[in-house]
């Protein structure tokens, strides 16, 4: 093994000598070393004495030679590389200015101190001056503003509503007439393009109903926040506060309960309920609270235009809590897609487009940002597989759902859920949307399902995020069909058979005589 000569700077390996005596011999131990070591100084001893049966009583005087070797060669070694650095300074290889700004921008970002503060932004200057207010006498002036623009976003959907729903009938009426001159003045040819025509308005009149809600709901949204911020700078700045509040106080709420009696079919229907407390644990024992509700799950999230005590009640409440560590979450059981054209996931839309949500972006722009990480998400896993072809990523599901996610990358796996987060919902913050598959729906899952570690997983960001309150479908369903209860009434039925057959197959205990 070639030597290092000691001044050599460019040599990065050097010779370990250590002598000793064993009986009557003297031994030399010599072991190439490679500078800077960055293995550990145990490991690395432990490893000498299993090569060379090195006797047990030259143990700790091994390590201690070792250590000290390792020690004075690195700061050599870091003596010269410093030689070096002053005499290139010296010398003019190196500019001083641009060491000098590297040092400093190291310094900067490396020491709390010197560290540049970050800038506040409006979402977060926004926030604060918002729990401010709602934990303030304006609370009711802010929740009726809310009310109003929620009033007229409503009426402008029950426009547009009635006004596709005309469209819709005069179209019926003109295929109706279409389908029965059908063979006499008219051919196929002539339907299909009564009904392109009709597809084609039909598309018009919904964008531009669309455009419109957007255009009302960034103006509202624009309004509000700044009415906030500037009746905030009011109240800070005037010297005659408590007038102001009982101003604020005073002010007739849009949110009282209806006298008339032509509004008692807006009264609320009595919910069938039941609430438990549990303890959970073995040795620190948590408390739980649980509730037992038969409802529709939207019913969580949708507000009510005729508003009563109790409505008044929740949406004080979620907006007393909306910046607060007690959160309330909803789990919606969705397809593989990051969209909001069918199912619960069409329902939902439509409810959360009922009124503008002032904090954060709209539902659509959410799912947008979703889609794009799921693209990210899904680029790192196949680069990793490239790089790693002996080790398979672990997927959930079988071959056939991660055929489908090759093909459409910007879906996600059963057991994977995206969340989002809303303001403008009755008793809800964040709503997670876990992906089920068909083995949920026909009631064939097991413990190791994938919606069950999904929804292990949103306990536990539930836990880590302050989300206190979560609304769960019951049996993973969002429907009691008449075939949901019937299998699970089977299922019960079978678990009792097994229970009394392992019950009857014991043997039974003999009486004790003695």
């Amino acid at each position: 093994m070639k030597k290092n000569k000691g001044k050599s700077g460019d040599a990065d390996e050097k010779e370990f000598v250590f002598e000793f005596r064993a009986g009557k011999h003297n031994c030399v131990l010599k072991v190439p070393l490679k500078f800077p070591v960055h293995e550990n100084v145990s490991d690395l001893h432990g490893r000498l004495m299993l090569l060379h049966k090195i006797p047990c009583y030259i143990e700790n005087e091994l390590k201690t030679s070792l250590s000290n070797f390792i020690e004075s060669e690195t700061i050599l070694d870091y003596d010269r590389e410093a030689e070096l650095a002053l005499q290139k300074l010296t010398t003019g290889d190196v500019d001083v200015n641009q060491l000098t700004n590297a040092w400093t921008r190291s310094y900067m970002e490396t020491t709390l101190e010197h560290a540049r503060p970050e800038e506040p932004s409006w979402d977060e200057d926004f926030a604060d001056v918002y729990h401010e207010l709602i934990h303030s006498p304006a609370s009711e002036t802010l929740l009726n503003l809310e009310h109003n623009y929620f009033v007229s976003i409503s009426e402008l959907i029950s426009e547009r509503d009635m006004e596709i729903k005309k469209l819709l009938e005069r179209q019926a009426a003109e295929m109706k007439k279409v389908m029965h001159e059908l063979g006499n003045t008219l051919c196929d040819q002539d339907v299909n393009t009564v009904a392109a025509q009709h597809f084609k308005a039909r598309q018009v009149l919904e964008s531009k109903w669309t455009s419109e809600l957007k255009q009302v709901t960034c103006i509202q949204k624009q309004e509000y926040q700044e009415w906030v911020v500037k009746l905030h700078q009011d109240l800070q700045k005037s010297n005659n506060s408590s007038k102001i509040n009982e101003e604020i106080k005073v002010q007739p709420s849009q949110l009282s309960e209806p006298t008339d009696s032509g509004s008692r079919m807006f009264e609320e229907q009595p919910q069938l309920e039941e609430s438990f407390t549990i303890h959970l644990g073995a040795q620190l024992k948590t408390m739980h609270n649980l509730r037992l509700v038969r409802a529709d799950v939207l019913n969580f999230c949708k507000h009510r235009r005729h508003g009563s005590g109790g409505e008044k009640l929740r949406r004080l409440q979620t907006a007393l809590s909306l910046y607060s560590s007690s959160l309330c979450g909803l789990v919606l059981l969705v397809d593989n897609r990051v969209t909001s054209y069918s199912g619960i996931k069409r329902d939902f839309a439509i409810v959360a487009k009922e009124c503008t949500d002032f904090h954060f972006p709209c539902l659509e722009e959410q799912l947008e940002e979703v889609q794009q990480v799921v693209l990210y998400a899904r680029a790192q896993r196949s680069s990793k597989q490239k790089e790693q072809p002996g080790q398979e990523i672990p997927k959930n599901g079988g071959d056939e759902k991660n055929k489908n996610v090759e093909r459409n990358p910007s879906n996600i796996l059963p057991g994977e859920f995206y969340i989002s987060r809303h303001s403008n919902l009755s008793e809800v913050h964040a709503v997670f949307h876990l992906c089920v598959d068909d083995n949920v729906r026909l009631g064939n899952i097991t413990a190791r399902d994938p919606a069950i570690m999904g929804l292990r997983n949103i306990l536990k960001v539930c836990c880590t995020h302050d989300i206190t309150t979560i609304t769960i479908p019951l049996l993973l369903v969002h429907d009691m069909s008449d075939s949901v209860c019937s299998r699970q009434w089977s299922h019960s039925v079978q678990a009792e058979n097994r229970t009394r057959a392992f019950t009857e197959s014991q043997p039974k205990s003999r009486p004790n005589h003695g």
